[in-house]
């Protein structure tokens, strides 16, 4: 008895559909790899190059009524912008929300502001800024 093997002979019919199927695989992981890289890239740079106001919450003196928080504002000169500021009760309501402006020509503002709250707050968070 003989063992045949079902393998084509070298070179004599081409490349196989799965050497094909395999080579396209590659190229369209690759195209789909460059467009991800570039489409992460895109957002990091508008993320970090377009940020025109940004602040960082220093501290915070809570109230019965309100809670009294020291930001540090840095700005592009002339922009016009607001920071969200929240507070929450010990049980993790939120008891305040609002917006503070900041313009003018400053590049830092350093200013402690009130936020009223509807029940004693017990934490503030700077929940983010934004240019107009």
């Amino acid at each position: 008895m003989s063992t045949s093997s079902t393998r084509l002979p070298e070179g004599r019919y081409g490349r196989s559909s799965d050497q094909r199927a395999d080579r396209t695989l590659k190229v369209v992981g690759g195209v789909l790899a460059v467009l991800f890289t570039a489409l992460i890239g895109w957002f990091g740079y508008h993320y970090v190059a377009q940020n025109e106001i940004s602040a960082e919450l220093i501290r915070f003196e809570t109230g019965q009524d309100a809670v009294k928080v020291h930001l540090e504002v840095h700005k592009d000169a002339g922009v016009v912008g607001y920071c969200t500021v929240r507070s929450q009760s010990s049980d993790g309501a939120e008891v305040g929300r609002a917006d503070f402006r900041f313009d003018g020509d400053a590049t830092r503002i350093d200013q402690v502001v009130t936020l009223r709250t509807t029940s004693p707050g017990t934490s503030a968070e700077l929940v983010g800024c934004h240019a107009e």
